[in-house]
């Protein structure tokens, strides 16, 4: 199997994650506890593979909230890959967690945070109809699996 590298997100990758993250042209923020984020403003890593961008992690720093986290090749270990990166920054800040939120719909990503050690730290029922309600509308009611989009899993790893 090939070897994925991870680099710095810089500058020069914010136009190919804008696509990445937002393919229909959405605006380019996140909500996570009622606030919402920029991930194209924060720092994060690219994971590369044959010479070409396949993932993508945003981050919070000194919250070390993971923002975003997706990739288009499955099963590559870039996942992986992007979040190790990012606990290893965190660790080195002096961080003892790392931590980020899902919606109830997604259930693959529940498991492969599991895989990887995260634990849920707290559910919040209907927090996603309020954020739709408040400040976001444009989030879907209904994603992966046709699952109803209502509540935030929020997920923690020790360092």
């Amino acid at each position: 199997m090939p070897t994925v590298e991870v680099r710095d997100f810089g500058p020069d990758d914010r136009s190919w994650a804008y696509d990445f993250l937002f393919p229909k042209g959405t605006p380019s923020r996140i909500a996570s506890k009622g606030v919402l984020h920029d991930p194209l403003a924060l720092p994060g890593f690219v994971a590369w593979l044959d010479d070409e961008p396949v993932g993508l992690v945003t981050y919070r720093p000194k919250e070390w909230e993971i923002l975003t986290l997706d990739s288009v090749r499955n099963n590559t270990g870039a996942g992986t890959a992007l979040i190790d990166a990012v606990k290893d920054v965190a660790r080195e800040a002096g961080a003892k967690q790392v931590w980020l939120i899902t919606t109830n719909d997604n259930t693959h990503a529940f498991r492969f945070y599991q895989r990887r050690g995260f634990v849920v730290r707290e559910v919040r029922p209907g927090a996603v109809d309020r954020e739709r309600e408040t400040i976001k509308p444009e989030i879907s009611r209904t994603g992966n699996d046709g699952i109803a989009i209502r509540d935030e899993i929020e997920l923690v790893i020790d360092l």
